[in-house]
C-alpha cells in the first residue's frame, strides 16, 4: 500500500478544505462542512478496520454513505462549523496515514467490504485491505475533493 499516496490525497483534499470560500450546494447535495464530516467518519471507521488487520482480528468495513445528514450536521454543530472540521480531519486522516504505514504484509489481509461510490463503484465482498484503501485514496477522496470545487464561491473550479 503507498501511505504516500494517501497521505499526498488527504494533503490536497486539506489544502482545497481550508482555502474555504464555499458556496451553499445545490439542492439535495451536502454542503462542504457535511463533506468535511463524512469524510471524518470514514476515516474513523477506516482506522478501526486498519487497528483489527494490524491485530489479526476479523472486521467488517461498511463506507458511511448511509450517514444521515443529521447525523452529519451533528458532527458539524460538535465541532462548531468548518474551522472545527479541518482540525478534526487533519487528526482522524493523520492517524489513518499512521496506521497504513504500519500495514506492511498483513494489508493483503482480506476484510469484508461494503461501499458504494455513486452508481460507478459497488461492493459488496471480501477485499484485500490494500484495495480497499487504494479505491479510497483514488475514487473516494478525489470525489469529495471534486465536490468541495463545485462549492467554491467564485473560485477556480
Amino acid at each position: 500500500m503507498d501511505s504516500g499516496g494517501l497521505r499526498r490525497a488527504y494533503d490536497e483534499l486539506l489544502h482545497e478544505v481550508t482555502a474555504g470560500r464555499f458556496g451553499a450546494p445545490p439542492a439535495g447535495q451536502p454542503s462542504a462542512e457535511q463533506i468535511v464530516a463524512h469524510l471524518a467518519a470514514n476515516d474513523e471507521l477506516m482506522s478501526e478496520a486498519t487497528e483489527a488487520v494490524l491485530a489479526g482480528a476479523p472486521y467488517a468495513y461498511y463506507d458511511p454513505e448511509t450517514l444521515h445528514r443529521g447525523e452529519l450536521d451533528a458532527l458539524v454543530a460538535e465541532h462548531g462549523g468548518l474551522a472545527g472540521l479541518v482540525t478534526l480531519l487533519r487528526a482522524t486522516s493523520g492517524r489513518l496515514c499512521a496506521l497504513v504505514e504500519r500495514l506492511g504484509p498483513t494489508a493483503d489481509t482480506p476484510v469484508e467490504t461494503h461501499l458504494r461510490e455513486g452508481f460507478d463503484l459497488r461492493v459488496d465482498e471480501p477485499l484485500p485491505w490494500s484495495r480497499t484503501l487504494d479505491l479510497h485514496t483514488r475514487v473516494h477522496l478525489p470525489k469529495h475533493l471534486a465536490q468541495l470545487r463545485m462549492l467554491r464561491d467564485g473560485g477556480d473550479a
